[in-house]
């Protein structure tokens, strides 16, 4: 996903921060990122206004008017507190005293139930305070299980979050050692193979020293040039005359055996008619 951020930090095996220069090189990324962020007027531009209208009151509808155009909030009016006399103009006018008395007389409904109030406060304040407290006392409770459940949940995730990165820098310490050891064990047999290398090009060098020149009859083709091939070839054609050889041995040594027998065949003819004179 492009602008995807990918977090690689272990904090809780991670060490190092407060060595010479983090902070510096920290310091330029943040400035270095801030160079590149081209902020506009309002980066909420994207997203669409929130639908306020089912919320609004016609009272909030005419203050968010009265706001957007300006206008000075109105002034609390004091009128219903006060008890003016007719104008001058209407002393002698009877709807004028009626209103002024209706006036007053609202005025001391209001005070009387003012004092009601005060009395029922003198007789039921208290324990509606108490009560009031109690409902209090417990919300207070209610939210004081709730923000221990968050810091149990908080540090449950925490805990998981070491457990994890710890079981990761295990295993990373793990790989991190089998690496050097497979690269140490690398470089020793690359050190090795340079040795025998080394090794294999100076015994060359010493059979071609020892070895005779070459002369003009000599067409065979080294084992360089044959590709090994005539290595094979020379075995075959050794194997073949040494089969030669051996059968010829074979025969000479039966003609050396039928050699002797027809001595010893002769020698006793000999003797035969030596023996057959003396009789007569």
């Amino acid at each position: 996903m492009a602008g995807e951020v990918i977090v690689d930090a272990l904090p809780y095996i991670d060490h190092g921060y407060d060595d010479v220069g983090v902070r510096e090189s920290a310091l330029a990324m943040v400035e270095e990122e801030c160079r590149r962020y081209r902020p506009t007027k309002n980066y909420l531009d994207h997203l669409p206004l929130p639908a306020s209208s089912p919320f609004e009151t016609p009272l909030m509808v005419n203050e968010f008017e009265r706001i957007q155009n300006r206008l000075p909030m109105e002034t609390l009016s004091m009128k219903r507190y006060e008890l003016p006399p007719p104008p001058s103009g209407k002393l002698s006018e009877v709807s004028a005293w009626q209103e002024a008395i209706e006036n007053s007389m609202a005025q001391l409904e209001h005070q009387w139930v003012r004092s009601l109030n005060l009395d029922l406060m003198l007789d039921y304040g208290t324990e509606a305070w108490k009560s009031y407290l109690e409902v209090f006392t417990a919300m207070q409770a209610k939210a004081q299980l709730q923000l221990q459940q968050l810091k149990k949940d908080i540090q449950d995730v925490n805990w998981q979050r070491k457990q994890a990165q710890t079981q990761a820098g295990e295993r990373l310490r793990s790989l991190e050692a089998h690496w050097v050891l497979l690269v140490s064990k690398n470089y020793e047999i690359e050190t090795e193979s340079a040795e025998l290398e080394k090794l294999v090009h100076a015994a060359r060098q010493r059979l071609e020293s020892l070895a005779p020149p070459a002369t003009a009859n000599d067409t065979a083709p080294t084992p360089e040039h044959t590709n090994g091939f005539g290595q094979d070839v020379q075995d075959e054609s050794s194997g073949s005359s040494s089969s030669v050889s051996n059968s010829n041995d074979a025969n000479e040594g039966e003609t050396a055996d039928q050699g002797e027998e027809d001595k010893d065949e002769a020698s006793t003819a000999a003797q035969d008619e030596s023996s057959d004179g003396s009789s007569t």
